[in-house]
């Protein structure tokens, strides 16, 4: 596995592909049992990952656990990134939930307990609650890192602007979204801002949740069916490109969702509930599209242009052409 720059402020070098952890565990009614968990966790270490991604919301802190299991006497070997925002797992309540100092607090304490270390890599805001000043976020974070706690910091599913705010305030190494074929929007915000500000884009289902394996196609059942929808109503179109492509590389659908990604400039996230599905999200490591099938992907799947974008800048300065 390939390895570059965790944003343009850190030096760290973090693998190209992050492990999501959000199957492991089964406090939710799904996702993988221990021995399972450990086998996926192993066989993405052991083909060189060493970015992981967790929250103490996933499994209801179950997969912090395990992390902590997993990586007692190498944990300098691995990025642990992790999140905070929902509260405690065992018992959420208004003073232990959001983006405050408070919560934050509470929530680093929990995660260092869980995964068995006394520092967090990264540590990231899980979603915005939409009341917490920038300026409070900012400065409990800058605590953090002050106190040795957290080395670096990110905000997940925050909108641009507020992202902005935030590191305005504090200095910032990452944003985590959801980004994959058929959600390409937050390109038009988001990419130039990390770009201006030197941050690193995580992002999340770039399979879509399995759409982009095919899998519904063939009836088959998974996350999205277990949240009661099924599709955007272009994944088919989409579906047709990449099984063309798939073909010429000798790979699956999914290998090329993540391979797309990878060319993005984004650090996919991984997440696998069995040993095979691992496996087959590991096979896009050295897989490369060339430019013409990624014009092809880009085509097909090209976002409408939303305000401003869509003002035509040469026609009003047509001396910068």
């Amino acid at each position: 596995m390939k390895y570059k720059l965790l944003g343009k402020q850190t030096g760290l070098f973090a693998s190209e592909m992050a492990l999501g952890t959000g199957n492991f565990g089964t406090a939710k009614g799904y996702g993988a049992a221990k021995d399972e968990a450990r086998k996926i966790f192993h066989a993405y270490t052991d083909q060189g990952g060493n970015f992981i991604d967790t929250s103490d919301m996933y499994q209801l802190g179950e997969a912090e656990t395990m992390i902590g299991d997993f990586i007692t006497g190498k944990r300098s070997n691995y990025i642990i990134a992790t999140k905070y925002a929902r509260g405690n797992p065992a018992g959420p309540a208004p003073a232990n939930t959001g983006n405050h100092r408070k919560a934050m607090r509470a929530a680093v304490e929990g995660s260092l307990r869980r995964l068995k270390t006394d520092y967090i890599d990264l540590y990231l805001a899980h979603f915005d609650d939409q009341f917490t000043p920038a300026a409070e976020i900012a400065g409990g974070l800058e605590d953090l890192v002050k106190s040795g706690k957290v080395l670096y910091t990110g905000l997940s599913n925050f909108s641009p602007w507020r992202s902005t705010a935030v590191a305005m305030k504090t200095s910032l190494t990452a944003v985590q979204i959801e980004y994959n074929l058929l959600q390409r929007a937050t390109e038009q915000e988001y990419f130039p801002m990390a770009n201006e500000l030197g941050l690193a884009i995580m992002g999340y289902s770039p399979m879509a949740g399995g759409l982009l394996t095919g899998k519904y196609r063939k009836g088959e059942t998974g996350r999205i069916t277990m949240m009661g929808s099924v599709g955007i109503g272009t994944e088919n179109e989409v579906l047709d490109v990449m099984n063309v492509i798939a073909a010429e590389l000798d790979a699956t659908t999914g290998q090329v969702a993540i391979a797309w990604a990878k060319a993005k400039g984004v650090f996919p996230i991984i997440g696998a509930r069995t040993l095979e599905q691992l496996n087959e999200c590991i096979g896009a490591a050295a897989l490369e599209l060339n430019a013409e099938q990624m014009t092809r992907l880009n085509t097909v799947t090209q976002p409408a242009l939303v305000y401003p974008a869509t003002l035509n800048v040469q026609e009003m300065m047509p001396y910068s052409k």
